[in-house]
């Protein structure tokens, strides 16, 4: 099913909607073929069916979630109504409306909805609260494409979160009306609540983390903070996942049937297993509420809502079935969170943790004395899931956290024994006012994971940056490590070839020689020291990520300072009017990337990028080797989709006949 979902989403350009009632078709079809043929047919035949549901479920939920996208800059009154609140990259706080409102923006072509980052003191003239209308003047514009061909396509992930406009305030938000409310507007009310309680009893770093593992709400903790959990790899504490579900859920199946055997009725004549098993569904149901609903809660809810059900039905609560189930059904719900790292990492841990605990049970082995075990058990969770997410987290995020191992050997334990108990005793003793009382005790532990994400992440070399890996490596990765973990008997080591292969591609790729942005705003070039940027500041998100991928640990001004050095292509970048108005003229052999137009300039004999250009072909990349470079731009990679908002026509005109690759050095 995942493959058929990365092929609709690999495609470069949008099927219709022939194409997918066709391969709809055709799956029905081979689903009734693969009843009538034999153990050796029917099970190909049901991989194609699973392609082809992969499929059309992507292609439904793509149409279903259509709605405008602005397709200009624009400046002016906004008004809606606050669905989500969150902070920006640059600790901003970021509210994201609905029931928009434009001026001189018709209905029809109105984003359902949009997202806004509060900047400067003067942004919050009135405290944002759930399902208040308030009004604003702000900048908006589409969604941005890639910062480079092949990079994270942020057109896609806003047109499933139906954001049709992005941008930012200076002005000071005004409240004209009072709060709205619906149903899912009356829990998100609910969340901000409890975690605005939740700081109030634990300020700081401390509340914010409690914040965060109780409503998802991670507005309360610092970017320091943040950064030294990323760097401990125990940033995944932060998000209500896996573990924190299972913990709650366990904790409370575990509780629900100490209870009913102190009953001696219920023990012996009641399905106490059962009972105690759907309290703990309708808990972990709670919790999903509370948390806002994420795609990491949602597959964590999903999974454990599986093993607790497969309690209630009288089967094995824990297996490859069950995740595969889980998967299925997330899927379903939400076949673009294939393509984000929280579903890679998540079911990849799952995956790998079922398999080897399934390993340990079946050969009987046992881990040491009683006493013992806990322990071991932890190690090796640990060092399972950190091994099975560390290819996914590195390929994402380009980094790779040294003694992640160690930070979450510290931590982890104390997030079953004393975390999340504490939270479930606070909402048990919050009827009556004492849960101030689990509050403390939640807020011990936070700040022993706090202290150990500080000092691991303070340690020489914690922190190790990694290359982007090519588009082929993860899947080649995760196809031996299924066939690893699936297969039975010896040959199943047959799948460590393509993981090997994987690994391999992914030491020997190359980073591009030359980036441009899709603005023109900035231009980065390879050379022997790293990537060197045309300018020290600006188009800051660009740069991080352009260093990131090339698996750089520094800052835009240190890679700035490597402007002049020497470069196969002799690169102009010309950033703003004075700029372009003094540019005198370029050679055949060079390349111009300018922030405005060059209109009216007959005397440029050579490739000229301005905005216009690059608005249709997205970021530029130059690729292939130093004698021998090919252009790639982020629309060819990315394709014409539905989410995209490429302008005019692709039909281009880019090569680098004539850009000679001689030694010179850029120059500004």
């Amino acid at each position: 099913m995942a493959c058929g979902i990365a092929l609709f989403f690999g495609l470069k350009f949008e099927p219709s909607f022939a194409v997918i009632a066709g391969v709809g078709i055709l799956g029905l079809c081979l689903a009734l073929a693969a009843r009538r043929m034999g153990e050796v047919t029917s099970p190909a035949l049901v991989f194609a069916v699973m392609i082809a549901l992969g499929f059309v479920v992507a292609g439904w939920r793509a149409h279903s979630v259509a709605g405008p996208v602005l397709d200009w800059r624009y400046y002016g009154p906004v008004e809606g109504r606050i669905v989500g609140m969150d902070r920006s990259a640059s600790d901003a706080v970021r509210l994201t409306l609905d029931h928009v409102k434009l001026d001189r923006v018709a209905p029809a072509k109105t984003p359902t909805r949009v997202r806004i980052s509060l900047h400067g003191d003067g942004a919050l003239g009135v405290a944002p609260e759930p399902g208040l209308r308030v009004m604003t003047t702000a900048h908006l514009g589409p969604p941005g494409g890639p910062v480079e061909p092949g990079g994270f396509d942020f057109q896609r992930h806003a047109w499933f979160a139906e954001l049709g406009a992005v941008g930012y305030t200076r002005v000071p938000l005004v409240a004209i009306s009072v709060a709205e409310f619906d149903l899912r507007q009356s829990i998100f009310r609910i969340r901000m609540s409890v975690s605005a309680h939740v700081r109030d009893v634990l300020p700081g770093d401390v509340g914010g983390f409690a914040a965060a593992v109780t409503t998802g709400d991670r507005s309360g903790i610092s970017q320091d903070a943040l950064n030294d959990l990323r760097a401990s790899n125990t940033a995944h504490l932060l998000a209500i996942s896996g573990l924190h579900m299972g913990l709650l859920s366990g904790f409370v199946f575990g509780l629900l049937r100490l209870l009913f055997a102190l009953i001696p009725h219920v023990a012996l004549h009641w399905p106490a297993r059962k009972l105690a098993a759907f309290g703990a569904l309708i808990a972990a149901a709670v919790y999903l509420a509370l948390s806002g609903g994420n795609v990491a809660t949602e597959r964590a809810f999903v999974m454990v809502a599986v093993a607790l059900c497969a309690i209630l039905v009288n089967r094995r609560a824990i297996s490859l079935r069950a995740v595969a189930m889980a998967a299925i059904i997330v899927l379903t719900l939400r076949p673009e969170a294939l393509m984000g790292p929280g579903f890679q990492m998540s079911f990849a841990a799952t995956t790998a943790l079922v398999a080897v605990f399934g390993w340990i049970r079946d050969m009987e082995w046992t881990l040491g004395p009683k006493w013992l075990q806990p322990v071991l058990g932890v190690v090796i969770s640990s060092a399972v899931a950190g091994l099975a997410t560390a290819p996914i987290g590195a390929a994402h995020f380009n980094t790779m956290a040294h003694y992640g191992l160690m930070a979450n050997l510290a931590s982890v334990p104390l997030m079953g024994v004393l975390v999340i108990p504490a939270a479930v005793l606070a909402l048990v003793l919050a009827p009556v006012g004492l849960d101030v009382i689990g509050l403390w005790l939640m807020g011990a532990g936070l700040r022993w994971i706090l202290w150990v994400a500080d000092t691991v992440s303070g340690l020489d070399g914690a922190q190790g940056y990694v290359a982007g890996p090519g588009p082929v490596v993860l899947p080649l990765i995760a196809i031996g490590m299924l066939f690893v973990i699936l297969w039975q008997g010896r040959a199943r080591f047959v799948g460590v070839l393509p993981v090997i292969l994987g690994l391999a591609l992914w030491q020997s790729g190359s980073r591009p020689h030359v980036l441009i942005a899709d603005t023109g705003g900035l231009v980065g070039v390879m050379t022997e020291d790293g990537r060197a940027l045309s300018k020290p500041k600006g188009a800051g998100f660009v740069a991080r990520n352009w260093l990131e991928n090339d698996g750089e640990g520094i800052d835009q001004v240190t890679a700035a300072a490597r402007w002049d050095a020497e470069h196969p292509v002799r690169v102009i970048h010309l950033s703003g009017k004075r700029a372009a108005a003094a540019f005198t003229g370029c050679r055949k052999h060079e390349i111009v990337v300018s922030t405005t137009d060059l209109e009216g300039r007959s005397d440029l004999d050579c490739l000229v990028l301005t905005p216009p250009l690059l608005r249709r072909t997205g970021a530029i990349a130059l690729i292939g080797r130093a004698d021998k470079l090919s252009i790639r731009t982020a629309r060819e990679v990315a394709g014409d989709r539905m989410w995209s908002s490429w302008t005019a026509s692709p039909e281009l005109d880019l090569t680098l006949d004539g850009v000679m690759p001689d030694r010179l050095a850029q120059r500004e």
